[in-house]
């Protein structure tokens, strides 16, 4: 999972932000086309594995200041802070072993073995390989750096194991720019649009 050099500048500058509310970075993503742009920072509390509704506004407003001063988007978008959800997306090698034993699906990029897509149980990680065991019960190896995209699939089992949150906020997103200063419940589902079935 390969990042740009604009990647890696918003979490140099978002990075220590979170930390310092005690919250660990799941993911930046800037998405769009110029003039709609919206970058997208999600985080978790270590002891929950999500955001209250008052977290996710409490690093929006964190993170306004700091980002205007390095000013590292050119041109107008909104900042989007949010839980990553039950279904969450996996981001770091760390959540290969975390979610040891769920239910995964991904998309590959250059493809592995010709595939494209993969899916199927984390069974772990060896070295820089994750590996997966499929639907079928075939074992695979697929290297980290050729998945472009990697998200829990929400069955019964991840909801079980799931800690619940209170009724502060259960994976909410909230969302600053130009004109927007808004909160919307994300349906504990992760937007991945490269995820759409064939």
């Amino acid at each position: 999972m390969a990042q740009t050099d604009l990647d890696a500048r918003l979490t140099a500058i978002i990075a220590p932000v979170v930390a310092a509310m005690g919250l660990d970075l799941v993911r930046v993503m800037l998405s769009g086309q110029a003039g709609s742009l919206t970058l997208q920072i999600m985080a978790e509390d270590p002891a929950t594995g999500q955001l209250t509704i008052e977290q996710c506004a409490r690093l929006s407003r964190a993170l306004d200041q700091p980002l205007e001063e390095a000013d590292p988007i050119s041109g107008e978008y909104h900042l989007e802070v949010s839980s990553p959800g039950i279904d969450r997306p996996l981001t770091r090698p760390a959540d290969w072993t975390r979610w040891l034993g769920h239910e995964a699906k991904m998309v590959l990029e250059p493809k592995v073995d010709d595939r494209a897509r993969a899916s199927g149980i984390i069974a772990g990680l060896d070295g820089n390989d994750v590996l997966l065991t499929s639907k079928v019960g075939a074992a695979l190896r697929l290297p980290l750096a050729n998945i472009k995209q990697a998200k829990l699939v929400l069955t019964d089992r991840l909801i079980a194991e799931s800690k619940p949150l209170d009724s502060s906020g259960a994976d909410e997103i909230i969302e600053s720019g130009p004109d927007t200063d808004t909160a919307a419940d994300n349906d504990n589902e992760t937007p991945d649009t490269e995820f759409s079935e064939d």
